[in-house]
């Protein structure tokens, strides 16, 4: 049985139909070129046809990426070896961009962060990369972001996530907090001295003007002793009373 021409013209007709048709996500654009012409605006989301070979299209994801930094060597600016390594979000805004300004824009967006990264933190000293890290953040993501925007990648966030100190740093950074906690301690005790000499002195500047204080204190001590159930009581007698005892002094003739 021999089929109609016409049916094989239609049945070809409908596979390449077929075969052009694409779906493209909401998050997908599709950048089509057209006999090697680029198409001035990107197809999606949805249904569209692409006649290959006349038209060539490429897959754009609009989604965010995460990006994360292998480890860098990095030598900080007080002359310290550490490890960095970091996150990078950054998303396609511009799609035709992205494809035709570079070749790969994740790979060139990899490659920058990791320059970047040894580039900046090479300035600032140990101290600013483990307490700065904020802002340090913000700075990476305003380099990075205006290096890519020309390729229509937006950076939205950089984060440094681990800095690997070498050992001896580390014993030697442990020595230096535990010296300023000492250093603290000491000033602490010394700043408790000074306000409880200054007590002191106006107390007994108070008693000395009142001469039946000290009496009082004497019973208070006494009260205090006895509280503590002791067999011995010490009781103080003031040196005045002893001149009363002593033998009156002789006439000289």
């Amino acid at each position: 049985m021999l089929i109609p021409p016409l049916a094989i013209v239609t049945f070809i007709v409908v596979l390449y139909l077929l075969n052009s048709i694409k779906i493209l996500a909401e998050y997908e654009r599709g950048v089509i070129f057209r006999l090697g012409k680029l198409l001035p605006q990107p197809k999606g989301p949805g249904l569209i046809l692409v006649f290959r070979p006349i038209d060539r299209m490429v897959r754009v994801g609009l989604r965010t990426v995460v990006l994360d930094v292998p480890p860098q060597d990095v030598i900080t600016r007080d002359n310290v070896s550490v490890k960095v390594n970091a996150v990078v979000y950054f998303r396609v805004m511009d799609a035709v961009k992205a494809i035709v300004e570079v070749e790969n824009y994740d790979y060139a967006t990899s490659q920058l962060s990791q320059t970047t990264l040894r580039s900046v933190l090479g300035q600032v000293d140990l101290d600013d990369l483990l307490s700065r890290r904020e802002h340090l953040n913000q700075e990476l993501q305003q380099i990075l972001d205006t290096r890519t925007d020309p390729w229509g990648v937006k950076v939205s966030a950089v984060e440094v996530k681990h800095v690997d100190l070498p050992e001896n740093m580390q014993r030697a950074m442990a020595r230096q907090a535990e010296a300023e906690r000492e250093k603290r301690a000491k000033i602490i005790h010394a700043s408790g001295e000074l306000q409880a000499s200054q007590e002191l002195s106006q107390a007994a500047a108070i008693i000395a003007s009142e001469p039946a204080t000290i009496t009082l204190r004497y019973l208070q001590t006494l009260t205090e002793i006895a509280a503590e159930k002791n067999s011995t009581i010490v009781f103080p007698l003031p040196i005045e009373m002893l001149n009363l005892l002593a033998p009156p002094a002789r006439e000289v003739k």
